[in-house]
């Protein structure tokens, strides 16, 4: 507090202890305004937020067995009634969920593996679908749309504005569509524009353009492709196999 007093601690056996009484709470300090209390007499630790922000766990959850860990969302409805939703969930497995809201990450992030999961369009109340991320080690951006040449057999295809400000690299594929025609890229990007050529007119063309990260992030956090292991990672697997199979060790 403002005094440079102590007002509570979390002992290693996951005791709470405050100089203040934690019934009764107490006013955390700005820009927090938030105020510290039991709350649910079965939780280990709620804190209280003047904009209905609740962190709550367990009577476990700071032991090496905890049953979870979670941030609600409390506030009323036009008749004062209280609504909680939760935010954020640590459970017992290790298993973070974001039920609401979204997640930004400022720095970089490193997964096994990620995708999208959603309600199954067919059949949304028994069934999810996942689609896997498209992933590369350089920091890859993919663009793609359809464009028709004119009667002279050109198309020019317009990037946004912030295109070249972003990309470096670029690199194209072309497919025709619909009948059988050359296809080429006239005039690599410039100025956000690229331009392709076929040798008959009115031909549709399917086309995409791949561009490498260049803004100021990226080149100075670029993804390093392969690193060796150190000390007690040596010997070790971020993902031990379930089915028995597993590598040679060299």
């Amino acid at each position: 507090n403002a005094s440079g007093q102590s007002m509570f601690s979390v002992s290693s056996n996951g005791t709470v202890q405050s100089n203040s009484s934690i019934n009764a709470g107490f006013q955390m300090s700005a820009p927090f305004g938030a105020t510290f209390g039991s709350g649910d007499s079965d939780a280990m630790l709620n804190v209280y937020g003047t904009n209905g922000i609740v962190v709550s766990g367990t009577n476990d959850f700071m032991t090496p067995y905890g049953q979870a860990f979670s941030f609600v969302n409390y506030g009323t409805n036009a008749n004062g009634q209280i609504l909680a939703t939760e935010t954020f969930r640590i459970n017992s497995s290790g298993n973070v969920s974001i039920p609401t809201g979204n997640l930004s990450v400022s720095g970089s992030l490193s997964k096994g593996s990620g995708s999208f999961k959603i309600d199954h369009p067919l059949d949304p109340y028994n069934k999810y679908l996942y689609h896997s991320f498209v992933e590369s080690p350089d920091m890859m951006n993919v663009y793609n749309g359809n464009i028709t040449t004119n009667a002279k057999g050109e198309a020019v295809v317009e990037m946004p504005d912030w295109f070249e400000a972003l990309n470096k690299d670029f690199r194209y594929q072309l497919t025709v569509m619909g009948q059988f025609a050359q296809a080429i890229i006239k005039d690599e990007l410039s100025g956000n524009i690229f331009s392709i050529l076929t040798d008959k007119p009115d031909v549709k063309v399917s086309w995409q353009i791949t561009g490498i990260r260049k803004d100021r992030f990226a080149e100075e956090n670029r993804i390093q492709v392969e690193e060796r292991k150190q000390g007690d990672e040596i010997g070790t697997l971020l993902h031990p196999s379930k089915v028995g199979k597993t590598y040679s060790k060299k």
